[in-house]
């Protein structure tokens, strides 16, 4: 049996396993939950990648874990007893889109059914914001993803990292969030992977009247 077979036979028993039901009585309309950060150690707790951390929590949470899929670009975990994936792009934050673009298209998903993840620096520390649709604001995964929908119109959780002092934005977001920072780093992880739950059992729309206007760093 020659290589490209065996890769082949490979790539067929890992999708097989990860393959997501077509179950129509799945519990929301959301079929893929997207965490933005970039690859890299570098990279591994920076403010910027609080999408990463959020999915992580949640995969922990759950008991799953990522793969590697190479033809999306991207770690891929399967929510338990569903039909909905969970999606780190490994692209670099710019190039998010590229990644997630492959994804929907293979499913034949639209846009509205990604929920995004990602950070903001016009929240503080702990502020949670879900909104269905809206303009990239300046961060550079949703303006990829924005270039790659062709639109803007898809739900997305932002997660309050803090504002930068005057021409210091890069480092800041590449920054660590300090010592100080880290209770309400955790309180706030904790508080946005339940967000994500209810998004999915609620809807959006409920789960956004409890958590934009939660108390900051205060898990629900």
């Amino acid at each position: 049996m020659d290589l490209q077979t065996l890769e082949a036979r490979h790539w067929m028993g890992k999708w097989r396993r990860w393959r997501p039901s077509t179950d129509p009585t799945a519990m929301s309309e959301i079929k893929l939950i997207v965490g933005l950060g970039n690859p890299g150690r570098e990279y591994e707790r920076t403010r910027h990648n609080v999408g990463f951390m959020l999915l992580d929590l949640l995969t922990q949470r759950h008991g799953t874990h990522f793969e590697h899929f190479a033809k999306w670009e991207a770690h891929i975990a399967k929510w338990p007893n569903s039909s909905i994936l969970l999606a780190k792009p490994q692209t670099f934050m710019n190039l998010s889109g590229r990644s997630i673009g492959k994804i929907l298209r293979y499913f034949k998903w639209e846009p509205q059914h990604c929920l995004v993840v990602y950070d903001d620096v016009s929240l503080p520390l702990g502020r949670l914001r879900l909104r269905e649709k809206g303009g990239a604001g300046g961060h550079n995964g949703i303006k990829s993803l924005i270039e790659h929908f062709s639109t803007d119109a898809f739900p997305r959780l932002k997660i309050g990292i803090g504002q930068a002092e005057a021409n210091s934005m890069t480092g800041h977001v590449l920054g660590k969030f300090s010592e100080s920072e880290q209770e309400s780093l955790q309180n706030m992880l904790a508080t946005a992977a339940n967000a994500v739950q209810d998004c999915l059992s609620r809807g959006l729309s409920d789960a956004a009247n409890i958590y934009n206007t939660a108390s900051p760093s205060t898990p629900s």
